[in-house]
């Protein structure tokens, strides 16, 4: 591990080195490169140097209580001792959780689509509330979010809503909230008072640049048509809506969210890179069933990942046991607690399967 330390070291000296060039500058596509390397280095680096300095402490707090006679001196010696021994065993940790294999989609924008599953209108209603937590979520972290296709039922449910959310590593955070989520709770439509269970499905896609997926033009179908909707400007008007149909697979993408074609035709299409690049993700996944051990849960979307229960006010995570009693600011976006827990455990997993 630390000959690997050193090698990154060196590697941070020779980045900052080549940032001084006058030639970098005017190459934008190194200098990107460059400092995306640099900004990608530096925590493991700093914590490295603390690292080295703190063992350099202990070094010489022995050495001082070694040679030195005066108790005081002897005392503020042992004091500095016991932190930086403390700190070391910190910073090992932190070094092994930095250089774990870093998800190459980690800093990639997503694409999310919650779809209503077992219960009906209940279920819908359920969607449309989980599609507002995300949104709240991503306001708080200062991210975009541009809806992409969203299918209303008229009590203020959604069958199904795909949207995408632009921000710095927002894959390496959302990608936790794949699979099925539960609510418990009795329904506004329930006269009766009883308890019912529903659920949804929550998919987290990675985005596909061009050179990730490439489309061949022979293998698609573009129709153009009118939005649909509730009314408003250019709704019903102008044949805006974009229907992408991709022969090999069966995908379908329908995008209607923008006012001109152009515009949804981009996004259908950003969301059939996704889509395409998602299935060559998961047959990876699939091939590599060691790295499952890694894991939080088993990676599946079919999975049963989170309960609501609304009487008792809590949120429950099934894959790694936690439970929180504060549901409205759960529901309010408030969902970092539970991400963090999941990221932890996922550290940990995959520290112990380095270990075996």
């Amino acid at each position: 591990m630390f000959d690997r330390l050193e090698d990154l070291l060196i590697r941070m000296e020779e980045i900052l080195s080549e940032l001084q060039e006058p030639d970098v500058a005017s190459d934008q596509n190194r200098f990107r490169k460059l400092m995306k390397e640099q900004n990608d280095l530096s925590p493991i680096v700093e914590a490295y140097k603390e690292y080295k300095a703190c063992k350099q402490t202990i070094e010489d707090s022995l050495q001082m209580l070694e040679e030195e006679a005066d108790e005081e001196m002897r005392e503020l010696a042992k004091e500095e001792l016991n932190e930086s021994k403390a700190r070391v065993e910190e910073l090992e940790r932190e070094l092994k959780i930095l250089l774990l294999p870093k998800d190459p989609n980690d800093d990639k924008n997503v694409i999310v689509e919650i779809r209503a599953g077992a219960g009906g209108d209940e279920a819908a209603l359920f969607a449309a509330e989980i599609y507002r937590m995300y949104l709240h979520y991503a306001e708080g972290r200062r991210w975009k979010v541009e809806l992409v296709e969203c299918e209303e039922i008229g009590i203020g449910g959604m069958k199904n809503v795909t949207f995408m959310i632009n921000g710095s590593g927002a894959y390496s955070v959302m990608k936790y909230e794949s699979g099925v989520h539960r609510v418990q709770r009795v329904p506004e439509t329930e006269s009766g008072g009883r308890i019912h269970t529903s659920t949804i499905t929550v998919a987290v896609i990675p985005e596909a640049e061009e050179v990730d997926v490439q489309i061949d033009e022979k293998d698609i179908r573009i129709d153009v048509m009118r939005a649909s909707g509730n009314g408003g400007q250019c709704v019903n008007t102008t044949d805006s809506a974009v229907r992408l149909t991709h022969y090999p697979t069966g995908i379908v993408i329908y995008s209607q969210t923008e006012k001109s074609q152009l515009q949804n035709k981009d996004k259908a299409f950003a969301l059939l890179r996704a889509k395409l690049y998602d299935i060559e993700c998961q047959k990876q996944h699939d091939a590599e069933a060691e790295a499952r051990k890694s894991q939080i849960g088993t990676g599946d979307r079919s999975e049963k990942i989170r309960t609501y229960n609304f009487p008792q006010g809590r949120v429950t995570d099934h894959r790694i046991g936690l439970t929180l009693y504060k549901l409205d600011k759960i529901m309010n976006g408030d969902i970092q607690e539970i991400i963090d827990a999941c990221i932890a455990a996922d550290q940990s997993a995959k520290l112990a399967n380095m270990n075996e």
